[in-house]
């Protein structure tokens, strides 16, 4: 090995352990998991309710369902980050804190917005392409501070948010469309997450 070579390799591992450090000791891989199911509890509801929806009253019925769903993730998995940060969180991960809900923040502030425009022009097709977009610019957006096997999963929920807004209707509204996307995504984040706090 040249000396170029080595040198190399040692601001590569360098460079591994600042992202290591820079990891959110915070989040809850219980509450990723939770959330994950909350999804699949929503997708066997729009089911049983109203199917695909076929009217805008049943578009209406469908975004309560999912806004219901996402507001319930919200709060388990910000609710575990205050109780960590409570009761376990250094002075270097209170700080960090703020840096993680600063980058998340933009995406889930666009996701409603953009949310909510669709509703009021209902065209409903469109609200399964904005979530998972949103949700993959979140997860790109806090890169630095998840574990690095998230990015696989912030890339296919971008690549399939842009694909659902060229969907038709009879698919993208599918109940089963964001129950196995944000069932599945939460579930492995929850692996994820638990497998680095081992670490």
């Amino acid at each position: 090995m040249t000396e170029l070579e080595r040198a190399l390799a040692d601001i590569a591992e360098v460079r591994e352990r600042l992202a290591v450090a820079q990891r959110f000791r915070g989040y809850s891989a219980l509450a990723a998991a939770i959330s994950g199911l909350f999804a699949v509890v929503a997708g066997a509801v729009q089911a049983l309710l109203i199917g695909t929806p076929a009217n805008a009253h049943d578009g209406r019925v469908y975004f309560a369902i999912w806004f219901v769903c996402c507001a319930a993730s919200v709060a388990v998995n910000y609710g575990a980050i205050a109780q960590w940060f409570v009761n376990d969180a250094s002075a270097r991960e209170r700080w960090q804190t703020r840096t993680v809900g600063l980058s998340i923040l933009p995406a889930v502030i666009l996701g409603a917005a953009l949310s909510f425009g669709v509703l009021r022009v209902q065209e409903f097709s469109l609200l399964p392409g904005v979530w998972f977009g949103c949700y993959g610019v979140g997860l790109f957006a806090s890169r630095l501070t998840v574990p690095r096997a998230v990015l696989p999963i912030a890339g296919a929920f971008v690549a399939i948010g842009a694909a659902l807004l060229f969907a038709p209707p009879s698919l993208s509204l599918q109940w089963w469309i964001p129950a196995v996307g944000f069932g599945i995504a939460q579930l492995m984040i929850a692996v994820l997450v638990a497998r680095e706090r081992v670490r």
